[in-house]
């Protein structure tokens, strides 16, 4: 498996994420978010309100970043983002667990979908084997004094 299908396999284990946007005054904000979907190049979909602030900070810059974290797993994203009004997207991606932030459901005029378009990406795995490969390989360096050697199995960064 190539950098670039690690990145979007691992990038399937996670079912929220952080996305980060650029606030008006220039600082940045990140807030959980469920992800709707993983697209195979990457892409990513989630819902959220057309009122909400992360909408606003999209119409003044749609560069955002996306970060997913699990204990032995973490993905980065660098890419743009729009909020698309397309229902058609809506019923397939729809989740009645969403009701808790839309209570009228799927037809709520407030819905809008966000897709993340990814231009770069980074993962860093240390789950399973590729983990304890790590941790021995990490070990052996301690004990020689040396710093340990990246591996793309571990750690890579993707250009998308």
């Amino acid at each position: 498996m190539d950098k670039y299908e690690k990145l979007v396999d691992l990038m399937g284990d996670f079912d929220s994420a952080m996305l980060v946007t650029r606030c008006s005054d220039g600082s940045l904000e990140a807030r959980p978010m469920a992800v709707a979907e993983l697209e195979p190049d990457g892409g990513l979909w989630f819902v959220t309100d057309r009122n909400s602030g992360k909408v606003a900070d999209l119409r003044l810059d749609d560069e955002v970043a996306v970060t997913m974290q699990g204990s032995n797993k973490f993905a980065s994203l660098a890419g743009t983002a729009r909020a698309i009004d397309d229902r058609a997207k809506l019923d397939q991606l729809w989740n009645d667990a969403w009701k808790v932030w839309f209570p009228e459901g799927k037809t709520s005029a407030s819905i809008v979908l966000l897709h993340v378009e990814p231009q770069r990406g980074e993962y860093w795995d240390q789950s399973g084997v590729t983990g304890l490969k790590y941790l021995i390989k990490a070990g052996k360096a301690y004990l020689q004094g040396k710093r340990v050697s990246n591996d793309a199995s571990v750690n890579a960064t993707v250009s998308m």
